[in-house]
C-alpha cells in the first residue's frame, strides 16, 4: 500500500463532480526520463468542462535536444474522464499505477525553441505521427494537499504529486519503437484556475532513481519541495538558486541550487537543460511564459539524475 502525505486519498486518482467556477480545471500531468535512451517529455491534460474544452500538451525531447510538440484544446462536455485529443489517461490501481497514451501527430522540431513564435513553428516544421504508451507506478510516497472551495486559491486548491517508475515505448513515424524505462514525477490538481493567477515560480522535479527523488519548489517569495528516499518524506526548509539563462531570453540553460531539508541536512543540486522549449498561456490580452527544460542533474557532485525544470513568469518579470 503505498504511503500516504496529507488528507488525499488513494481514490482521488479520479475525476471529481465538476465545481461551478467557470474556470474549474482537473488537470494531470506526466514527465518521464530514461537516460540510457536520452528521451524524455511530458503529457498533461486538463479539463475545463465548464469553458467547454480541454488542454492537451505532449512533449517527447530527443537526445540532440529535437523534439516533438502537440498542443491542442479539443471540444469536451463533462469531467468524467481524461480522454481528448488523442490523449487519454487510465487508473489501473488507484495511488500506485496510472497509463497514459497518446496517439496522434506532433510537430517534429529540430530546434523546439521555435515555440517562441507558434505560428511560424506550427508553419515552417513537420508533423509526423507519434504514439506514447506509458505505464507509471509510484516509487515515493503520494503527498498533497486538498483545500476547502471558497478559500481564495485560484491555482492549485486541491493538489498532489509522487514519484514514479516508468515502462513503455514511444513510436515515431517510419522508426521502430523505443522502449522507455526510467522514472518521472505525476501531479494532479483540480479546482479553479488561472495561469496568470500566479506571479512567478520555478518548479524543478527530479529522479536519482527509484529510491531517490526531489522536488524543488520556489512561487513568489515562498520555497517549498521534498526529496523522497525510500518512503521517508523529507521537506525543504531553504532553497538558494542561482540560474543561467540564454543571452538576452527567458530560456533557462543551468542552474545551481542549495537546499537545506528538515533536519539540516544540506545538498547542492546541478542543473544542466539537455532540451527546451519555451511555451506561453495566453487568456485575453493577458499571456503568461512557461519554460520547459529535459534536465540532468548532479547531487552533491556524484549521483546523476533526471528530470524537468519548469520556469514560469508574467510579462515585465525581471530575470
Amino acid at each position: 500500500m503505498v504511503k500516504i502525505i496529507g488528507n488525499v486519498k488513494p481514490e482521488d486518482d479520479y475525476t471529481h463532480t465538476l465545481g461551478p467556477e467557470e474556470n474549474f480545471n482537473e488537470s494531470v500531468y506526466f514527465n518521464f526520463f530514461d537516460p540510457k535512451v536520452g528521451r524524455g517529455g511530458f503529457i498533461r491534460m486538463g479539463n475545463r468542462a465548464n469553458e467547454g474544452y480541454a488542454e492537451m500538451t505532449i512533449i517527447v525531447f530527443n537526445p540532440d535536444g529535437s523534439g516533438f510538440f502537440n498542443y491542442k484544446k479539443p471540444e469536451i462536455s463533462h469531467n468524467d474522464e481524461w480522454n481528448a485529443g488523442g490523449a487519454r489517461v487510465e487508473v489501473i490501481t488507484p495511488g500506485e499505477k496510472i497509463r497514459t497514451v497518446y496517439e496522434g501527430s506532433a510537430l517534429s522540431m529540430a530546434n523546439p525553441k521555435d515555440m517562441q513564435d507558434p505560428s511560424s513553428a506550427f508553419k515552417s516544421n513537420p508533423f509526423k505521427k507519434l504514439t506514447v504508451d506509458l505505464i507509471h507506478t509510484g516509487v515515493g510516497p503520494l503527498y498533497g494537499h486538498v483545500g476547502e472551495p471558497g478559500d481564495g486559491n485560484d491555482f492549485a486548491r486541491a493538489h498532489y504529486e509522487q514519484h514514479m517508475h516508468v515502462e513503455g515505448t514511444i513510436t515515431v513515424e517510419g522508426e521502430a519503437p523505443i522502449q522507455v524505462s526510467g522514472n518521472g514525477l505525476r501531479d494532479h490538481s483540480w479546482g479553479p484556475r488561472y495561469w496568470q493567477s500566479i506571479r512567478s515560480y520555478r518548479w524543478i522535479t527530479g529522479n536519482f532513481g527509484d529510491d531517490l527523488g526531489m522536488v524543488l519548489s520556489i512561487v513568489g517569495d515562498r520555497v517549498g519541495g521534498m526529496f523522497h528516499k525510500g518512503e521517508e518524506f523529507i521537506k525543504v526548509e531553504t532553497i538558494e538558486l542561482d540560474t543561467q539563462y540564454e543571452a538576452d531570453t527567458r530560456f533557462h540553460k543551468s542552474f545551481v541550487a542549495k537546499v537545506t531539508l528538515e533536519g539540516g541536512a544540506q545538498h547542492e543540486i546541478r542543473g544542466q537543460v539537455k532540451g527546451f522549449v519555451p511555451l506561453r498561456n495566453r487568456r485575453s490580452e493577458q499571456v503568461t511564459y512557461i519554460g520547459e527544460g529535459m534536465t540532468e542533474y548532479t547531487l552533491d557532485g556524484d549521483r546523476k539524475g533526471y528530470g524537468l525544470s519548469e520556469y514560469l513568469d508574467q510579462p515585465g518579470d525581471e530575470i
